[in-house]
């Protein structure tokens, strides 16, 4: 057994805050027992600073020792109610987890009608509706903007939602499943099949699909091993194919970045990017109203014409 889950660290703790409760009760009593007459001249304890400063020996403040009485009560009583002695969970089996639980709960059942209210209208129809789009802009900034930005525009690695450009299709009803359950685009490596050559030579030939600037005679060798096994996924025409996430090769959008250098790593050492599915995390009704505001971020003229 690891020594991070064995019994001896419950044993342990315990007898670290028993120890550090009964000393400092000890400490507190032990020196509460002089007691000084009114009057009565108290007496130094022998320590003598710059030759006249004196340490007397008085008595603890009575307020400072009722408060001191009090915080040990305190917190012999928060070690019964709560956890605090290793694995013993308190009388009232009080948890962080159970704690979290129960307030997201009480959430849910006070705004999740809110969001469920748009269940019964499509997309198009939610996308066009400024109440709806300022709680899907809210959910967007807490849950989206650490991949997608704040601007939806994404970065390397994280699709651009405001273009056309889609991997797996754009429509609204898409765009609802790829929310509601995830994806995981992968492209495997080529690197030790074809060899560095042979990888530049592909390299280009994708370059020279989109008109980007490339070596004309590698494009050319490319283009065979490029037919044979890449158009599996991408189509003889590079166009992609939405149903598996194989990105179009034809236009200038790149995931990844579109320079000979990205291509040939990517090439290479092939690609893994996944989207967490957020059906359960966040449920039917706020995943509607994310896949209207994602859906109206790139149909804008359709949003508008819905609004009126």
């Amino acid at each position: 057994m690891s020594d991070f889950v064995s019994d001896f660290w419950s044993y342990w703790i315990s007898g670290v805050v028993v120890v550090g409760i009964v000393g400092l009760t000890y400490l507190l009593f032990s020196q509460n027992r002089l007691k000084v007459e009114s009057g009565t001249e108290v007496k130094t304890t022998g320590h003598v600073w710059d030759g006249d400063l004196a340490e007397y020996n008085n008595p603890l403040p009575k307020w400072w020792m009722w408060m001191f009485t009090l915080t040990l009560v305190f917190g012999v009583a928060y070690l019964v109610l709560y956890p605090g002695m290793g694995s013993f969970k308190g009388i009232r089996n009080w948890t962080s987890v159970g704690e979290y639980t129960a307030e997201r709960a009480a959430a849910e059942a006070k705004y999740q009608p809110l969001y469920d209210a748009f269940l019964k209208q499509d997309i198009p129809t939610v996308a066009g509706d400024q109440k709806a789009q300022e709680m899907g802009y809210r959910l967007f900034q807490t849950y989206c903007v650490q991949c997608h930005g704040s601007d939806a525009r994404g970065a390397k690695g994280f699709p651009n939602l405001t273009d056309n450009d889609w991997l797996y299709g754009g429509s609204p009803e898409k765009i609802q499943e790829t929310i509601l359950n995830g994806r995981h685009g992968q492209m495997p490596p080529f690197g030790a099949a074809f060899g560095e050559e042979k990888v530049k030579d592909v390299a280009n030939y994708v370059m020279s699909l989109s008109g980007k600037k490339h070596n004309a005679e590698r494009a050319t060798r490319g283009a065979d091993t490029f037919k044979a096994i890449c158009a599996t996924c991408h189509g003889p025409d590079g166009k992609g194919n939405k149903d598996i996430g194989a990105p179009n090769l034809t236009d200038n959008i790149w995931l990844y970045g579109g320079t000979e250098k990205t291509i040939v790593e990517t090439i290479t050492n092939g690609r893994s990017n996944q989207m967490p599915a957020w059906k359960d995390f966040l449920g039917d009704g706020k995943v509607h109203l994310l896949a209207s505001y994602v859906w109206g971020l790139s149909n804008k003229p359709a949003k508008a014409a819905a609004q009126q």
